[in-house]
């Protein structure tokens, strides 16, 4: 079996649905090496948000679509840094909420690519930590986390610091099912 790379990503969005709401940010770094990063904005595939889903993220759609990156360049950009930050091992999608977040980078990336380096799956961190844990779907939200579990970083509301604190609390879990398998 080839060696598994894990990568925690992050997008922020105008909605719940990919195509018809826009990625407008991702950020993403290497499970165990968060220095290994990478980020950007995106400008708007339509100008169609939920006011909401702008109050989380705090962007502005105009603005975004003056300074964001064209997906068609940002989307092959991110595969680049994606193969290339794997090493030759195999890239594994990481979310905590991963079917929100690999939703859209799949969509982006089979729009804009010509594929998607994760596959068709992705590690939802919640999932992991339900059946790890043994709580039910409704304890799985990150302020519900026993403290050993939190990230030693903020969740912000930015894609990469997202990411980064995801990362910081899958890398806690594997390192609890490690103990525990010992």
């Amino acid at each position: 079996m080839m060696p598994e790379a894990y990568f925690s990503v992050d997008v922020e969005a105008a909605g719940p649905v990919a195509a018809k709401y826009s990625m407008l940010s991702l950020g993403a770094c290497l499970v165990g090496q968060s220095d290994v990063s990478h980020y950007v904005e995106l400008k708007p595939i339509s100008m169609e948000f939920l006011p909401a889903a702008l109050e989380v993220s705090g962007f502005d759609m105009s603005y975004l679509a003056i300074n964001g990156e064209a997906p068609a360049l940002a989307m092959p950009a991110f595969k680049r840094w994606v193969e290339k930050a794997a090493a030759g091992r195999r890239p594994v999608f990481v979310g905590f909420n991963a079917s929100f977040d690999w939703q859209f980078v799949n969509w982006y990336f089979l729009a804009f690519t010509d594929g998607n380096p994760f596959g068709i799956g992705a590690v939802d961190i919640k999932s992991y930590y339900m059946g790890a844990i043994g709580v039910t779907w409704g304890e799985t939200t990150s302020s519900q986390l026993p403290s050993r579990f939190q990230p030693d970083i903020p969740q912000t509301h930015n894609a990469l610091d997202d990411a980064r604190a995801q990362a910081s609390i899958f890398e806690k879990l594997l390192h609890s099912a490690k103990l525990k398998s010992c």
